[in-house]
């Protein structure tokens, strides 16, 4: 694992908005008062869909309010690495899986895509509007190659696709996330082809096994007469 530092370069101060430390504030009664610091990695979250991203004064924020030591919570934002440390682009940000089936499906033609359009990783374009990132499997393998934008996946993606979306996301859209060949959720591409016959999973087809060494049931002592 790669190290993760803070930004050089950090915001003066940090404060959750109402709405922010409303939720803050639910997370942390969910807990028993001497039980708090529990809510560090939700208010980290908060913070985040807040900001955009995780700044060394937004930790010392959740330090004080939950009473914690504020290396406790780098630590936290440190390990996880759905914290973002450094500022992200403020309307999309690409989180390209680079993993081996994404790979194979063309996750490098993908990421020229980025690098043409936004321009290296871990770096925000010029207008702040965008940012990506190579990332591990993101659990999408049926549908690679993909990428995690902001909130949502958006699979089964071609350097075509990928442009399209980006320009659509620069011109103030919204672009639809989920499969880029129109499949849903992970069904395979075409006709399907396995378990097309309802006796293979349905249970018809079962039959009894004796499972070995399995002790003999006891057998049920005879009935006796009642005496007159």
């Amino acid at each position: 694992m790669s190290v993760r530092r803070l930004a050089k370069e950090q915001p003066a101060s940090f404060a959750f908005s109402t709405e922010s430390q409303a939720k803050a504030d639910w997370w942390k009664a969910k807990y028993p008062a001497e039980r708090k610091q529990s809510a560090v990695i939700p208010m980290l979250w908060l913070a985040q869909k807040q900001e955009g991203w995780v700044s060394e004064p937004a930790i010392q924020e959740i330090a004080r309010q939950l009473s914690m030591p504020v290396i406790r919570v780098l630590e936290v934002a440190t390990f996880y690495v759905m914290f973002q440390l450094q500022p992200v682009g403020k309307v999309a940000f690409v989180q390209l899986c680079g993993t081996t089936p994404c790979q194979l499906r063309g996750a490098l033609d993908l990421k020229a895509v980025l690098k043409a359009k936004i321009g290296e990783a871990h770096a925000v374009s010029a207008d702040g509007k965008f940012s990506w990132e190579e990332v591990e499997c993101l659990g999408a393998c049926c549908n690679a190659p993909m990428a995690a934008i902001n909130d949502y996946y958006y699979e089964d993606l071609t350097p075509e696709s990928l442009a399209q979306i980006l320009d659509d996301f620069a011109a103030g859209k919204s672009p639809q996330p989920g499969s880029y060949e129109g499949r849903g959720a992970s069904e395979p591409k075409g006709a399907i082809h396995t378990l097309t016959d309802p006796k293979l999973y349905d249970g018809s087809l079962a039959k009894k096994i004796k499972i070995p060494n399995l002790p003999e049931k006891p057998k049920k002592a005879p009935k006796t007469e009642p005496a007159a």
